[in-house]
């Protein structure tokens, strides 16, 4: 059977260019892969042609020939594009396969000459800090101490001996990984030899085994700025475990816990706060002593007949707003007491009180009356 032209199956032109012809067989590629269509033979069949077109049409020398003489100037199994593998030998191709296949699902892979391997970052450590709201209003510094994986001195974290030098791996060529064909596809994994790393220590620096680093007990002074929240993340960038054989150390993320507070509620910037008012200030009026963050009081007034649940805000005598200058605002709600434990004359003024009121003076009384006789 005749095989379909190449610049048919990728759905582009003679004139296309190299980015034009990449884009459509990214396109047809994703639509056609065998990992995207298991079990579909048509699929895969396509996925071929497709593959088999563009190992053709990217290289230049392939294509003018291709362009000259047609499928014929591959007849006898010289497909300057193919290679043995029939289409699939060039995996490791800029734009190629290779490409198709890392996008898909994440594998690295060489490309041509390799990709050098990469030094693995140290591990980023957690601590937690107890701290109180007028810390958090304030702000504060608290020490920590915590052990750490540090770089060891007697070797710089190369992990050889002092004038000693690791060796790069015979196995994988200091690539840290090697790779194996399985199907159409070109796996990589990491290397067995030197787990990853690309080199072989021979010598193991007596200090830390080889391993490059240390156990180190440290002490750290950490800033908790003014406005902090509960379970705030602090981080101290390259605090954390040193990395493998010199490689960037991870960081510290230091958790702040706000513990809580004995008559205040916070929520974001504002804070809430519940206070009881005798029953005689409620009735006639008058001013109530408010206590704030920073140790001052203010004045609040409460109007005549206040009611319980009554809510009053006191503008930007909340907490800081982190970063900010501005500070969020206090509610106070109130809570009328009533008097308790009164003895005979107090009862006796407090009945000849009520006895003085009317219905008037109790609105709420009535109108619920009134809406219980509807």
């Amino acid at each position: 059977m005749a095989k379909e032209d190449y610049y048919a199956l990728l759905g582009v032109k003679k004139t296309a260019g190299d980015a034009e012809l990449k884009s459509a067989y990214r396109k047809l590629a994703k639509q056609y892969h065998p990992d995207v269509n298991p079990g579909d033979g048509e699929a895969e069949r396509k996925f071929k042609q497709i593959s088999e077109a563009y190992d053709v049409l990217k290289d230049p020398q392939a294509r003018a020939a291709y362009d000259q003489f047609g499928h014929a100037a591959f007849d006898g199994g010289n497909n300057p594009g193919a290679g043995a593998g029939g289409g699939f030998s060039n995996f490791g191709d800029f734009g190629g396969m290779g490409d198709i296949f890392e996008e898909f699902f994440g594998g690295g892979r060489g490309g041509r000459g390799g990709r050098r391997r990469q030094q693995s970052r140290g591990t980023d450590l957690r601590a937690e800090i107890n701290i109180t709201l007028e810390d958090a209003f304030d702000g504060t510094e608290r020490q920590i101490n915590l052990t750490r994986a540090a770089a060891c001195d007697t070797c710089s974290g190369s992990g050889a001996q002092p004038g000693k030098a690791p060796s790069t791996c015979s196995t994988c060529g200091g690539l840290g990984k090697v790779r194996a064909q399985q199907g159409f596809f070109m796996v990589e994994r990491p290397c067995h030899a030197c787990h990853g790393t690309g080199q072989i220590i021979t010598d193991p620096c007596q200090s830390c085994n080889g391993a490059g680093h240390v156990q180190q007990q440290r002490s750290l002074s950490v800033t908790v700025p003014a406005g902090v929240e509960d379970g705030t993340r602090i981080r101290l960038s390259g605090e954390g475990d040193a990395g493998a054989r010199g490689a960037v150390a991870g960081d510290l993320y230091v958790f702040v816990n706000i513990q809580p507070h004995s008559y205040l509620q916070r929520d974001g910037a504002d804070l809430f706060c519940a206070m009881p008012v005798p029953f005689g200030l409620a009735v006639k009026g008058g001013a109530l002593d408010v206590p704030l963050m920073d140790g001052k009081r203010v004045k609040l007034t409460i109007p005549a007949g206040a009611q319980t649940g009554q809510q009053f805000r006191l503008r930007g005598k909340g907490m800081p707003i982190l970063r900010a200058r501005n500070k969020g605002d206090l509610y106070i709600q109130i809570d009328v007491e009533m008097p308790a434990k009164l003895n005979r004359d107090q009862q006796k003024l407090l009945d000849a009180f009520e006895g003085s009121l009317k219905d008037t003076n109790y609105p709420a009384v009535a109108e619920f009356k009134a809406r219980s006789k509807s």
